[in-house]
């Protein structure tokens, strides 16, 4: 699959407002697409920061997708966001455990990477660090997002409430640093959301 990401900041006191706009009418959008997999939309409420992210079955679905939707997407962000980013990303690892309840978390790692290493580090993930999170409690979903050609990516780990998140830390942080070790990665940033809502199809 390939993933779009919106990562916007702004204003707490208006954050609620984006996130009614894009849960309904900007959902309801996104579904009306062809080759649309899935969405979820994460916030902290505390910081003002929100990250959606769109699913789609290749990247031709992704780009028409973009061109549709890009107008109307900045005019629902428009109330709460100072700042927007924009990132597209292949779902090189997809591995879903359970379905997160409500008051899910997401933890969210910002890499960076030779982009000759591209293969290695899905590899590493999927051989060393999966596992290891399969191993903490509450983990709903694990995945690595990848940019091959700017060397780019993201992990994220999302677990069923924001109790499991908390105490998840220590084991991620290990896995991390086993991880990047072996897969040459460098880690740029670490984010953690609530969950407002994460729907994907994989099959």
């Amino acid at each position: 699959m390939f993933v779009r990401t919106v990562y916007a900041t702004g204003d707490p006191a208006n954050i609620d407002r984006a996130i009614e706009g894009l849960s309904t009418e900007g959902r309801e959008l996104l579904e009306q697409q062809p080759g649309f997999r899935g969405f979820g939309i994460f916030v902290d409420r505390e910081l003002g920061k929100l990250l959606a992210v769109s699913w789609w079955e290749s990247e031709e679905a992704r780009r028409n997708s973009d061109e549709a939707l890009r107008e109307r997407r900045a005019a629902l962000l428009e109330p709460f966001a100072a700042t927007t980013t924009t990132d597209n990303f292949e779902a090189v690892v997809f591995h879903p455990i359970r379905q997160p309840e409500a008051e899910a978390g997401l933890r969210v790692t910002r890499v960076e990477f030779d982009p000759s290493d591209a293969d290695l580090f899905t590899d590493t993930f999927r051989a060393s660090v999966v596992p290891r999170l399969e191993a903490l409690p509450g983990l709903a979903r694990a995945s690595l997002l990848i940019d091959r050609d700017r060397g780019r990516g993201l992990v994220g780990a999302l677990f069923t409430d924001r109790e499991s998140l908390a105490a998840s830390r220590a084991g991620q942080a290990a896995a991390r640093h086993e991880g990047a070790a072996k897969a040459h990665v460098t880690v740029t940033g670490l984010e953690e959301f609530e969950v407002v809502f994460a729907d994907v199809r994989a099959d």
